[in-house]
């Protein structure tokens, strides 16, 4: 079997690198083991996002006598929840498969194996490719922690197939997917208790963000420890308990069972990478802005990189990566001044661009401004005051360099920040766009209106 390029992995990075590689004349090889759809579709964005919508729903029926409505006592069903995000997972995953099985493409259901730079084992039989981009996306990773193994836990894969909610469980790690699934459990019933080793969640991006979901989460009944030392796990009474360091005092928190959602990994066991002479550092894929690893013909998209693991970007890099395959003598590169990300907590949290946090590692000189959605009217009439906008500029020229978001749809909010830096526009282009009343989009005037009286 001979290929121009070759895909290991038909995942959402995959998927984009197999369609612009076909779509210059190449002629492409997907090589999947399956299931078929990709963390994105099976495991990951969609399925969470699912199961979030019925516990934010549950969370307003709570609400009910603060607007005016005879209160309710809603019950989760986590069956029927999952009964509901397995039906609609199937039609995403059938649409996907429809699109890898494609005829454009040869699709092998297969593992893949380097042998040489050029050579892959697929099964029991060889292929040979030009090209080959690594999209084989990531898996739970495994930390050592004592007694972790033998006291048993669940992941987040093992949370999308439950049936029962547990009456009580402890989250270990606080990203975005430990918090989103620390914040449905404790919505849907679930007694949480939720340890950080880091100061505050979501320790990668700036506290201030961090600290109003912090705040939600404990008004909301959560037991929350950041700044702690995980000293062991181990079953105690026919329970999962948890001892760790936190304030220089030895603490303990038990549970019907444990979280570990620690992080994940790149998918790369068995690639035999070392046979292709392609490199890793920590496990990551390494690669230029060009997505090429070591081996200047062998690329590597999404998670297994790890630079910046989300979808839309493990897309953009696929495409990049597609191009560059088909076009060595004009090659492309990936921009990541627009990385973007979304947390799907309430309040959420969306960011663009730089952070205060990587400005001031990098010494770049800005200005900052934000403001409180307590402080805006449509915030208020929605009930909805939880956080604040902010948004970073050039302090010479005014263009917006970082938007922030920790508030009421701050997912669909971020993407007017995206646009205005997409075109490179500025705190005063941001207000001069007209912005109807009342709307929560509104509250992005404000601190651009103060950023721009700071550089006249």
């Amino acid at each position: 079997m001979e290929f121009d390029v070759a895909i290991l992995g038909g995942g959402s990075a995959g998927y984009a690198a197999a369609s612009t590689a076909q779509s210059y004349g190449a002629k492409v090889a997907i090589v999947d083991p399956g299931p078929l759809g990709g963390l994105c579709i099976l495991r990951g964005c969609m399925p969470t996002k699912t199961i979030l919508r019925s516990s934010d729903i549950l969370s307003l029926m709570r609400r009910a006598k603060e607007f005016g409505l005879i209160p309710v006592e809603p019950v989760a069903n986590l069956a029927a929840i999952n009964d509901r995000k397995n039906r609609l997972i199937a039609e995403f995953t059938d649409y996907r498969v429809k699109q890898l099985k494609d005829s454009r493409f040869t699709l092998i259901q297969e593992k893949a194996e380097f042998i040489s730079s050029n050579n892959i084992r697929v099964g029991p039989k060889i292929l040979k490719a030009n090209k080959f981009i690594i999209a084989t996306g990531s898996v739970v990773a495994n930390y050592s922690i004592p007694g972790l193994e033998e006291t048993g836990f669940v992941t987040s894969d093992d949370i999308l197939t439950m049936r029962e909610a547990p009456e009580s469980i402890i989250v270990l790690g606080a990203g975005a997917v430990a918090v989103e699934l620390a914040q449905f459990f404790l919505r849907i019933g679930t007694s949480v208790t939720l340890i950080q080793r880091s100061g505050h969640i979501l320790s990668q991006g700036d506290e201030d963000l961090a600290r109003p979901v912090e705040n939600r989460f404990r008004k909301e009944g959560m037991n929350l420890f950041t700044g702690t030392k995980i000293v062991k796990a181990v079953r105690e009474n026919n329970r999962s308990t948890v001892y760790f360091e936190y304030e220089g005092k030895e603490n303990r928190a038990q549970a019907e069972t444990i979280l570990q959602a620690l992080g994940r990994r790149p998918n790369i066991d068995g690639l035999n990478l070392q046979a292709a002479g392609v490199k890793t550092d920590k496990g990551l894929v390494t690669v230029d802005s060009e997505m090429r690893t070591s081996q200047k013909n062998i690329f590597a998209v999404g998670d297994v990189n790890g630079i910046h693991e989300v979808v839309h970007i493990a897309i953009q890099q696929g495409e990049i990566a597609g191009f560059n395959a088909c076009h060595p003598e004009k090659s492309k590169q990936v921009d990541n001044r627009l990385k973007a990300s979304v947390v799907f907590t309430d309040p959420a949290i969306a960011s663009v661009g730089l952070s205060e946090k990587e400005c001031q590692t990098a010494n770049r000189d800005y200005l900052v401004a934000s403001h409180p959605f307590s402080d805006h009217g449509k915030s208020m009439c929605l009930g909805e005051t939880h956080g604040h906008v902010k948004i970073l500029c050039d302090p010479i020229t005014g263009e917006i360099i970082g938007g922030h978001i920790v508030g009421p749809e701050a997912g669909e909010l971020i993407h007017e920040i995206i646009t205005l830096m997409h075109f490179r526009g500025t705190v005063n282009d941001l207000m001069a766009i007209p912005h109807y009343h009342p709307t929560l989009a509104e509250i992005l005037t404000y601190p651009a209106e103060e950023l721009a009286e700071k550089i006249k």
